[in-house]
């Protein structure tokens, strides 16, 4: 039966264990905006330990705008100091050279919603990792998924009194960039792992499922 998902922003490892279990993954696409979340945030490795990047968001109450509507803000160069945040992060890992171009090349993209923004880093991310997906979205938002699904909307959060714990899960380590200096990081973007363990990634991924 499907798994029910929001579209975070550079989705973390857990995240993407979903894509290998049986289930079809289906993302929330009538939900309103929920501050505090993963859907304009995300978790690196740096030099310095966890770095925490926001994608701003244009002035308003977000909350009462349905996620497809969120639109971004560039009051500041946000593109340009992610992408240099990446960069400085991963630009000596093993395998930057191999998808950091491509990944780069979305901050020079002008994106004005941010559903369109995250839903094109996740295909490209699925891709990179050899994962299939089927395009499945909601036809309405429910509060309440039909019998059988599973229903994972904001089961994945940044802030941990808020996580609900996922028994299928569980935090595979692998060769980090800055692991000598700050021990090892579970659970970040995806993209940690793309760089860290390149063609092994999906590998990692399947050993985090229970």
């Amino acid at each position: 039966m499907p798994i029910l998902l929001e579209l975070p922003y550079l989705p973390n490892v857990q995240f993407f264990t979903k894509f290998l279990q049986e289930e079809a993954v289906v993302l929330e696409q009538h939900e309103h905006y929920l501050k505090g979340s993963y859907r304009n945030r995300c978790h690196l490795a740096g030099s310095h330990g966890l770095l925490r990047l926001s994608v701003p968001l244009r002035k308003g109450k977000h909350e009462q705008l349905p996620i497809r509507e969120v639109r971004i803000a560039y009051d500041e160069p946000w593109p340009h100091q992610h992408a240099e945040t990446i960069r400085s992060a991963y630009g000596r890992s093993p395998y930057f050279e191999f998808y950091g171009p491509e990944l780069l090349d979305f901050y020079q993209r002008p994106y004005d919603l941010l559903f369109d923004l995250n839903l094109d880093l996740l295909q490209f991310l699925l891709r990179a990792l050899q994962i299939e997906w089927t395009p499945r979205f909601t036809d309405a938002y429910q509060p309440s998924p039909p019998a059988g699904w599973t229903d994972l909307r904001d089961a994945i959060h940044p802030k941990a009194h808020r996580q609900i714990k996922d028994p299928r899960f569980r935090a595979a380590k692998y060769p980090q960039v800055f692991a000598e200096k700050h021990g090892f990081l579970p659970n970040l973007s995806v993209i940690d792992l793309l760089f860290c363990a390149g063609p092994q990634a999906r590998l990692v991924l399947a050993e985090c499922i229970t």
